[in-house]
């Protein structure tokens, strides 16, 4: 465990300077080809992402889900590249969804970490319960529920914070801080009920 913190770390840098007003009026505009890349890269992952509830994994792209679980379960074993591949598109995921979120007027990078920061321990496959994936996605519904009515206030926030930025060039701080804590909780709840890379259950708070 990382310094005896949760084994999934999230953190994005706040934007101490004036934001860009014209990209944040049209963002869901130019946001437009990032998420076709990435509804490429995840094979349709980004709508149960959002929704806060996980996703499959079965189709085609998109998180290493199923094959990771069986795995565990009959082996034992956690391949590095299936690990990176999780990691990577996670954080591939972030990126864009900060950029939505308006946290970030950069353009999202399909490679360079820019504001966001996500790092995830790599998890000893032989320390896991081989069992425990297969209900890991039962075990973390009271995480769904509670992340329902977080996303319906981090979409006001985001509102707010557009007229914010549209006046001032600035996004709110506590605002800021409110919607990191929302993405870290769903990046926990992912790497513990998707990308299994722990089996210690998710914290229910907002900060680190």
């Amino acid at each position: 465990m990382m310094n005896g913190a949760y084994p999934v770390q999230f953190e994005v840098d706040y934007p101490d300077r004036p934001l860009n007003r014209l990209t944040t009026f049209f963002r869901l505009i130019v946001a437009i080809p990032i998420l076709i890349v990435l509804g490429l890269v995840s094979g349709g992952e980004w709508g149960s992402y959002r929704n806060g509830a996980g996703a499959s994994g079965a189709a085609a792209g998109g998180f290493v889900f199923l094959a990771t679980l069986l795995l565990i379960l009959f082996r034992q074993k956690y391949p590095r590249w299936w690990f990176d591949w999780n990691l990577e598109l996670l954080r591939f995921t972030n990126r864009v969804t900060i950029y939505v979120a308006l946290m970030d007027d950069r353009y999202p990078s399909t490679d360079e970490h820019q504001s966001v920061h996500l790092d995830v321990e790599y998890p000893d496959a032989r320390r896991l319960v081989r069992w425990l994936p297969i209900v890991k996605w039962l075990l973390a519904i009271p995480h769904y529920i509670v992340l329902f009515f977080l996303d319906i206030a981090a979409l006001v926030s985001v509102i707010i914070a557009w007229f914010a930025i549209l006046f001032t060039g600035r996004y709110p701080l506590a605002l800021f801080e409110f919607l990191v804590g929302v993405h870290r909780w769903h990046n926990r709840v992912i790497g513990y009920a998707l990308i299994l890379t722990t089996d210690e259950y998710p914290p229910f708070r907002l900060r680190p």
